[in-house]
């Protein structure tokens, strides 16, 4: 385990790493309110789809702990108005309403007769949610082991990391194990604008590590791949469709360009919960647009004139066509997507009914 996690239940709160105040501050918020935590999903003080997804989850427990609800049936409406408001945190994530659909799923179970058996079993399918991403991230890295090569050079993109998941995280998982099985690794880390998750938060976490890197600007990818020479690039994931689109930070569509052109292996790095067999292709996934000052400013310096339009998109989508392979918690799946993601999604829901 790392020594810091970005998410974690204590007592009967909510504790998250406000990613926002990082690098320079570590600073930890204590929340027992739903609303408090859609709102902190909203404002990214918890980010990255995994995380998102165990956040909704605890989300629904506070609701169902702080409930004042006298019998089942008025709290199973309360966890329904609180399910929605949680939904409508963030749209992109397909992880945030996979956990939230799983939570209330449970609690409609009706063999739950009393309030108090409702409560736990919502704090239960929340925990369950977390040690499972624990484990397929881990996972991830082991089956990721044989793609990469010892002295490796790894491009990454945004964060993906244990500040992005419960712990160890997806992508930056992988160069972790990695590292930890003795191979020589080397992260080249994109800052990621305009929130900067790679220089501000990959770096942190590489230096907590003690994991070699070098962060560069965004643009430089093609130049580092053609000077440097890069051997593989590995990214994290908000959404996959069935055929293999796949929804990322905004720039990771450039970065696979990028590593097309220069012949570098590009992997997507996810759990099977990030897999939306439901949307077709990328075209469905809608994208979030955000706030154009995280463009316009950073602090409280101003970088655009007054009067220039921004487009603050948060998010891209990646043709399948530019992906060699989404490496999962179950296995590693190559084209044809549309075969290979719908085995891996079936393999993941047995074993996880394996683990009940």
């Amino acid at each position: 385990m790392t020594t810091f996690r970005s998410i974690e239940w204590i007592g009967h709160a909510l504790k998250l790493l406000d990613q926002r105040k990082l690098p320079a501050e570590t600073v930890y918020l204590e929340f027992t309110d739903y609303r408090d935590v859609a709102d902190a999903i909203r404002q990214m003080v918890v980010r990255g789809a995994p995380a998102i997804g165990a956040a909704a989850a605890y989300g629904l427990a506070l609701a169902a702990m702080y409930s004042d609800a006298q019998d089942v049936q008025a709290l199973r409406r309360e966890l329904e108005e609180a399910a929605d408001v949680l939904r409508n945190s963030r749209p992109t994530a397909v992880n945030l309403f996979w956990a939230i659909d799983r939570v209330m799923k449970r609690a409609a179970d009706p063999g739950l007769t009393t309030v108090d058996a409702l409560r736990q079993a919502v704090l239960d399918e929340a925990n369950a949610i977390a040690e499972e991403d624990i484990r397929a991230n881990k996972a991830i890295g082991f089956n990721a082991l044989p793609l990469v090569p010892d002295e490796a050079k790894i491009l990454h993109h945004c964060n993906t990391g244990s500040l992005a998941t419960v712990d160890y995280g997806t992508a930056l998982g992988i160069i972790r194990i990695a590292y930890e099985q003795g191979k020589k690794v080397h992260a080249y880390l994109d800052e990621t604008r305009p929130r900067l998750q790679g220089s501000r938060l990959s770096a942190w976490e590489l230096n907590q590590l003690g994991i070699p890197h070098t962060v560069i600007v965004d643009g430089a990818s093609g130049h580092v791949m053609r000077t440097i020479g890069i051997d593989l690039v590995v990214v994290g994931a908000d959404r996959i469709a069935a055929n293999g689109d796949t929804a990322n930070k905004i720039g990771t569509y450039n970065l696979a360009l990028a590593a097309h052109a220069h012949g570098v292996p590009f992997y997507v790095a996810a759990p099977t919960s990030t897999i939306d067999l439901s949307v077709k292709s990328g075209d469905d996934i809608p994208i979030e647009i955000r706030s154009p000052r995280e463009m316009t400013h950073i602090g409280d310096i101003q970088l655009v004139p007054d009067g220039s339009p921004v487009l603050n998109f948060a998010f891209d989508v990646t043709p399948a066509k530019y992906i060699t392979a989404i490496i999962t918690e179950v296995g590693i799946a190559y084209p044809p997507f549309e075969e290979s993601l719908p085995k891996l999604v079936a393999k993941a829901e047995e074993e996880r009914r394996g683990h009940d």
